[in-house]
């Protein structure tokens, strides 16, 4: 009587997080569509019926995905999917938001954003501001983009200010989610015991390599402060480094807008160069990344992260 029970509860449980699932994707294939049907753009309005069927087709193989996987017990890969399910309700909402408020033909160019923040008068800083923080935590946003109409709007200096001021608070708020949060969304997702092995086979190189991914514009700032989260850099060491790394980008990126056209041969060649050379030097700090890591580490006298309250709470 009691197997049978047990048995009954399994599958009962079983079919709640298939349901679970199927509702996840329903939701995000609903919010979606609710978007594309404000037709805001012409891309939407010439192609609406095949991105409808499209993401519908795309909803259906995802939940078959994870049914086959989830029925074949390959945990890591079907909580990934629900992550990635979860993630796109998220997006599909922000989407239908920003069509609905019609906020989506404003941001189509360059050009339009800035007209779009200018029209604030005063709290056009105070937006750029949001815009720069929200750019970091959670718009699928270029942050070059961000800056270069930041530049047109305010000067490059001002632009450099407000930017900084943005992405150190979303890149503060993004390392404390990684930090609290991150650690036991990926235990759920590969396993306790495969993460703090991983976690210990970087934990070398973690300081060098972030920091400079952090200095350098062609990383996503969201997934590399998340990433610090849960690698054993330390608040402190963090807070200064961003604070460095972030003056450095953000003043250079902006001052390389207002001074390097896009639209003459010479400003596109040096484009080219200096991307050359950022490749170059981030291959030659990651090739020589020990004797520096060892530096900065001597340095700063870093002997690696005490593991958080609920890390240990893990352990136990």
């Amino acid at each position: 009587m009691i197997k049978d029970k047990k048995a009954l509860f399994a599958v009962l449980k079983d079919v709640a997080s298939i349901l679970f699932a199927i509702t996840l994707g329903a939701v995000a294939l609903l919010f979606a569509i609710l978007g594309l049907g404000y037709r805001s753009l012409k891309f939407i309005a010439d192609y609406y019926e095949i991105l409808v069927w499209t993401l519908a087709a795309l909803t259906f193989v995802v939940l078959v995905l994870y049914v086959v996987f989830f029925l074949l017990r390959k945990q890591s890969i079907y909580r990934l999917i629900i992550l990635g399910l979860i993630c796109a309700d998220i997006f599909a909402v922000i989407f239908y938001v920003i069509c609905a408020t019609g906020f989506i033909q404003k941001i189509t160019s360059v050009e339009a954003l800035q007209q779009y923040i200018d029209g604030f008068g005063a709290w056009a800083v105070i937006i750029y501001i949001l815009f720069s923080y929200l750019q970091v935590v959670i718009l699928p946003v270029p942050g070059s983009a961000t800056v270069a109409a930041g530049v047109v709007l305010f000067g490059w200096l001002e632009c450099s200010l407000y930017s900084f001021i943005g992405i150190v608070l979303g890149s503060v708020t993004a390392f404390a989610i990684g930090r609290w949060v991150g650690y036991k969304a990926v235990c759920w997702i590969v396993g306790k015991d495969d993460l703090d092995k991983w976690l210990d086979k970087i934990k070398g190189k973690d300081y060098l390599i972030l920091s400079l991914m952090f200095l350098l514009p062609m990383f996503p700032d969201d997934v590399l402060c998340f990433v610090a989260g849960l690698s054993s850099m330390t608040w402190p060491y963090f807070l200064v480094m961003i604070v460095i790394t972030r003056l450095i980008s953000t003043f250079t990126v902006s001052l390389s807008f207002d001074l390097i056209p896009f639209n003459t041969w010479w400003g596109i060649l040096t484009w080219i160069v200096l991307a050359a050379l950022v490749v170059l030097a981030f291959y030659l700090v990651c090739k020589y990344s020990d004797k520096i890591d060892k530096f900065i580490k001597s340095k700063f006298k870093i002997k690696g992260r005490k593991r958080n309250k609920s890390e240990n709470s893990d352990k136990k």
